[in-house]
């Protein structure tokens, strides 16, 4: 709630306040003189996070004296000002960094970067290299078509006559439960040596490879056998196209039989608990082997569809959802005797994370009851595909049924709706065991170019729910050659540790005939895939020319990012694509709405605009102007651009020639002369290539003066540009050291340190016991000091980061400081750049009492000025600190300074958590805006199950009598409840997770999730200003003022008298959330464009093959054994499963 404030009239006028005078000092030095130290120096407190803060402690008023006039409180503010700006100008060395880099200007020179010139180069390189893994994915695909044609099929095929290395052997032969290991598996499996490889960060064998099989597909079936036998051909293939392109990482075929074959071989990364891996299903397979869908799904909820079945239906639902990419768009619908949708989405949405999230919660809450009406289930999936006023992917249309059974045909429906063109393609799902004519079913496929499926239990859940893509690829198959495009895929995680890449994908057809003059197969293989790791193309961009606030990045035709500063999921599945978008990188905007569309659409662009960027920390938003430069990357679904701010339009390039000179400044890198120079990090950059990198930057120091012994700073094997302007950046602020900081005493100005940072890696900190506590990133470029400090004009305080959920500092034994820094700029032939910036240190302790004194009426006298018995006074913040609160806070609402002592191990916490009520008032009276994000890549501990049982969830239990009566045991509920139970196993969703693998599973430690994330910043005002806190007997006055060429804020105010008016309290720290609401986005999408190309539709597309499902009865001796070993507690091992079609046999 806002709490309103008026503009408070003046107290009576009291004298104004004169020169300061320090306490006990005498006068006050003028600027530049030296002071006398105020006590021996103490080592800086390693800067430890925080505890809730406590509230403040209300203080009695005092009679004699009166709150500060007005022009008082701004005689104080110009008092901090001139104090903060003589620290600066004597010891920040500004004035002097600037002489010093023109009294060497000739060891440098100053390049222009040329954004157009820039973006387009990076964007030819990109586009070379992806050019490259085309031309190998072309031969792969050709290749593949070839061998499968020229293959002849065998039925008596055996394991033993297949030989080929198996990626999961080794996990499974270290697995006693095996399904191989019990059940014999006469599979020849070859036994690799490997050798570890940092391109792929994992042991390979490069003369094999590898081959991965689902789980839950039996690797002795003939289909698969056949699959390995000519698929092995394919090992040449791979090998020679590695030969002709070192670079190239894995190369895949995924089958549309679920068989993966990869090259180079390496052992399966299998997870602890069981293999959910199939190929089919991961999104560079799913893009590829179809072309883009309007899916509705329509889920039968009337009252013959009980427990059972209705579980299988939701879980259907969602493992349906999982084959959907974000280039599809989805609805799901439940009905009865009416349809009406399961969510809040009443049209056809983006298949996304966070949309298919929201439908799989919503199925789950599906109740059934009523009588089937396929009728309204129909019409309204219909409706859904013809509503043309929303945007959706406009390329195959489905619908997807599941019910129990049922005798309508609906075939007025379809006449109405689909015939005679038959653009929507129909599936049918019949679920559960019964007993109902499945024949209307089978129709509505067949009549509607769909395919009928059976799902009689949780066991053909995953493998009925996919195989609809093979007849959505038919169109594409019948294409031919106009359909062998390439795609490139949105960013996902790699299965096998490559970390974050993108995948170029091509399809591979069936070209078979069944004799001379039959139709063309049209059957899709497989999908290739060859992927390419991110780092190898941000290696393909400029990094440290562009400064440390430019960047470049990349979208695709969702919007998503490719390559920005801001992608690093803490946690990723790889079984989801990394879906970042553009907007949701940065801060989202009208103008990056227009340049995130221009990119999408492919156009060329530049735009300069004044927006607001995070700061590294996530704890600052700053305003700033930046030039956006984008263009396409030609032959791919991407577009690059470029972010450059004004002041990195010209960058430093070193030119030291001169040998001699090299070793003198590189001499001040050594640790022997820290002493007398101070201490020097340098940034971890790869400056050669046999440069050991570690996290500990004295360790690395070490590593790199040891190589500098052996190469020199021309050698080919360094980066000549990092190492020249790295040894030139010593140089420069050595010069600093001998001509500012070496004759100054810090002790006299209450300084723990001062530093210079440059964009050439090299941040000095001075004196060299100072380093000890320094906790800055030695990476300028990612020390959030550096990047705000050349974003922001004027001096940048940075008060120690505190948490709320720590303790508090600890004071007595150490000491706090507090950083202030401003960047230097150069202006050199009229051209302006900011190489470099400087900072000093303070004394938390010291300067809070000499902020006391700045903020006080003293005049020449060395003690506090009092007010007699009869005289009537204005407060100040030295005498009357029990009485009135000053402070000073930062651009961010962090506390920096205070008057009040039992304050001072709360700076650096959110001024809301230290005065609530003052905090509001700030907020309300617009001295502070506010900006809501989202983080949707952060990562979160699991939430605690709710029920711990061990049973599965939804399943029928079978009674003692069921178990005695010998016509259950040959029943369909029998033979259901065993495949659940058995399938559960791998399933686990439907059992709860047992805590001992929670605990020791990465996944259960933790997952992905949203936070929102606050930030305050300066609002409009920008003046004094004088206000009350309106709480009848409780208001508060304050003062408030902008401190003018810095990021703080001088506040005095009136202590609380009572708690009765305690507002609530503004929140900065993260919190979890659900991130914004799904339902209102979707009613404004984002702007998004699909793949340029569809294949829905062929005339000569073969559908006589539409679903004929058979059910496979057991035997009642098979079914008494294995309810038997369930009684007993034996673990029984799932028998091979028969899902291949028909048409697969070739």
């Amino acid at each position: 709630m806002a709490v309103p404030a008026w503009t408070c009239g003046a107290s009576r006028p009291g004298p104004a306040p004169t020169a300061l005078p320090w306490p006990g000092r005498g006068p006050q030095p003028g600027p530049g003189a030296r002071r006398p130290p105020s006590g021996p120096p103490r080592p800086l407190l390693l800067l430890l996070p925080p505890l809730l803060l406590l509230p403040l402690l209300a203080a009695p008023g005092a009679s004699a004296y009166s709150f500060p006039q007005q022009h008082t409180m701004q005689h104080w503010a110009r008092r901090l000002e001139q104090e903060i700006d003589g620290v600066m100008r004597i010891f920040g060395g500004v004035q002097q960094l600037r002489e010093i880099y023109k009294d060497n200007r000739n060891l440098f020179e100053v390049q222009e970067n040329e954004p157009q010139k820039l973006v387009e180069k990076v964007a030819g390189d990109i586009e070379s290299l992806l050019d490259r893994k085309v031309q190998a994915l072309k031969r792969l695909a050709d290749a593949a078509e070839n061998f499968q044609k020229a293959h002849r099929w065998q039925d008596n095929i055996k394991e033993e006559d297949i030989l080929y290395y198996d990626a999961k052997a080794d996990a499974e032969l270290d697995d006693p439960e095996s399904e191989d290991v019990e059940r014999g598996s006469k599979v020849s499996t070859l036994r690799l040596d490997f050798v570890e490889d940092s391109n792929f960060k994992n042991k390979v064998n490069y003369s094999y490879t590898a081959v991965q099989i689902p789980t839950d597909i039996y690797k002795g079936s003939t289909v698969i056998l056949n699959e390995l036998n000519w698929t092995e051909a394919l090992e040449n293939v791979f090998i020679e196209n590695r030969r002709q392109d070192p670079t190239l990482l894995w190369q895949v075929f995924g089958s549309a039989t679920g068989v993966t074959r990869y090259y180079p071989a390496t052992p399966w990364r299998a997870p602890k608990k069981i293999d959910l891996y199939d190929v089919r299903r991961r999104p560079w397979y799913i893009q590829g082997a179809s072309s883009p869908k309007d899916m509705v799904i329509i889920v039968d909820v009337s009252g013959s569809v009980s427990g059972l079945t209705l579980k299988l239906m939701k879980t259907s639902v969602c493992e349906m959802l999982d084959t959907l990419s974000d280039d599809d768009y989805v609805n799901v619908a439940s009905f009865n005797e009416k349809a009406q949708p399961v969510s809040c989405f009443t049209h056809l949405v983006q298949a996304n994370v966070r949309n298919k999230k929201v439908f799989k919660e919503a199925v789950q809450g599906m109740v059934a009851k009523g009588t089937t009406g396929y009728k309204a289930g129909f019409e309204y999936a219909f409706d859904q595909l013809q509503n043309s006023n929303i945007t959706r992917a406009n390329c195959n249309k489905v619908i997807m049924m599941f019910t129990d059974g049922g005798e309508d045909r609906v075939q007025d429906v379809f006449e109405k709706y689909n015939w005679p063109n038959r653009t929507v393609r129909v599936f049918t799902f019949s679920v559960g065991q019964h007993n109902y004519d499945v024949t209307p079913l089978q129709w509505m496929a067949c009549a509607n170019k769909g395919y009928y499926f059976e799902i009689p239990s949780i066991g053909a859940i995953r493998i009925n729910t996919q195989e609809y893509l093979d007849v959505l690829g038919r169109p594409m198959v019948l294409a031919g050659k106009e359909a062998k495009q390439v795609q490139w895929t949105n960013v996902y995680e790699d299965a096998l540790g490559l970390g974050l890449v993108v995948t170029g994908t091509l399809p591979v057809f069936n070209l078979t005939q069944d004799g001379p003059g039959e139709k063309k197969n049209q059957l899709i293989l497989g999908v290739m895939g060859i992927d390419v790791a991110l780092n190898d193309i941000k290696r393909l961009t400029p990094n440290y020319t562009l400064g440390a606030n430019g960047y470049v990045f990349a979208i695709d035709l969702n919007g998503y990012v490719l390559l920005h500063p801001n992608l690093k999921p803490q946690t990723t599945n790889f079984r989801e694509p990394v879906t970042l978008d553009f907007l949701d990188a940065e801060l989202e905007d009208e103008n990056k709405e227009e340049i995130r569309r221009s990119m999408i659409d492919g156009n060329k662009g530049h735009k300069q605009i004044r927006t607001l960027v995070k700061s590294l920390d996530e704890r600052y938003v700053d305003e700033v102007v930046r030039n956006y430069t984008w263009v396409p990357i030609r032959s791919t679904n991407y577009s690059l651009g470029l972010v450059l701010p004004p002041y990195s339009t010209f960058y430093l390039q070193a030119n030291l020639s001169d040998q001699i000179l090299q070793v003198k400044y590189f001499e001040f890198l050594l640790p022997s002369s820290f002493e007398s120079e101070g201490h020097v990090f340098i940034a971890p950059r790869e400056y050669c290539k046999d440069l050991n990198a570690s996290d500990n930057n004295t360790e690395f120091l070490k590593n790199f003066i040891e190589l500098m012994e052996k190469v020199t700073p021309d050698s080919k094997q360094c980066n000549n540009f990092l190492l020249h302007n790295l040894i030139l950046d010593t140089g420069i602020t050595q010069q600093l050291v001998e001509r500012v900081w070496r004759d100054q005493d810090l002790n006299t100005y209450s300084l723990l340190a001062v530093f210079a940072a440059t964009d050439g890696g090299i941040t000095r900190v001075f004196p060299n016991k100072a380093a000890e506590d320094w906790t800055e990133n030695p990476e300028p470029f990612n020390a959030s000091f550096y990047r705000r400090s050349l974003d922001n004009h004027g001096y940048v305080f940075k008060p120690p980061h505190q948490d709320a959920l720590l303790r508090p500092l600890e004071l007595e034994n150490d000491t706090v400081g507090i950083l202030v820094s401003t960047a230097v700029e150069l202006s050199l032939g009229g051209r302006t750049l900011r190489p470099a910036v400087v900072g000093v240190k303070l004394d938390l302790e010291a300067w809070a009492e000499k902020f006391k004194v700045l903020a006080s009426n003293r005049t020449h006298q060395d003690q506090p000025q009092k007010c007699g018995p009869s005289s009537h006074c204005e407060m100040d913040c030295e005498v009357n600190n029990e009485d009135l609160l000053c402070v000073l806070i930062d651009d961010g609402g962090f506390l920096v300074l205070s008057n009040q002592n039992h304050q001072w191990d709360q700076v650096g916490r959110f001024f809301s958590e230290v005065d609530a009520n003052l905090m509001l008032a700030l907020y309300n009276n617009s001295f502070y805006t506010r900006k809501e994000s989202y983080d949707y890549q952060a990562a979160c501990a699991p939430q605690p199950p709710g029920n711990l049982g061990a049973a599965p969830r939804g399943v029928f239990v079978p009674t003692i009598a069921d178990f005695l009566n010998l016509a259950w045991w040959t029943s369909a509920a029998a033979w259901s409840l065993f495949q659940q139970l058995l399938y559960g196993l791998i399933y686990h969703s439907w059992f709860q997770a047992d805590p001992a693998e929670a605990e020791g599973s990465p996944e259960a430690r933790e997952s992905s999730c949203v936070m929102k994330q606050t930030q305050y910043y300066f609002g409009s005002v920008n003046a004094s200003y004088n206000a009350i806190i309106d709480c009848g007997n409780c208001s508060r006055l304050f003062h408030a003022q902008r401190l003018t060429n810095t990021n703080l804020l001088f506040v005095v105010a009136e202590k609380p008298l009572c708690s009765q008016c305690e507002a609530g309290r503004l929140l900065q720290k993260e919190t979890h959330s659900d991130g914004p609401e799904q339902c209102e986005l979707v009613q404004r999408p984002r702007y998004r464009r699909g793949p340029h190309i569809c294949f829905d539709y062929n005339a000569t597309e073969d559908t006589s093959d539409c679903g004929r499902g058979a059910s496979f009865p057991p035997s009642l001796g098979v079914l008494v054994s294995l309810q038997l070993l369930l009684l007993l507690g034996l673990p029984p091992r799932p028998q091979p499963q028969v899902h291949a079609h028909a048409s697969r046999r070739v």
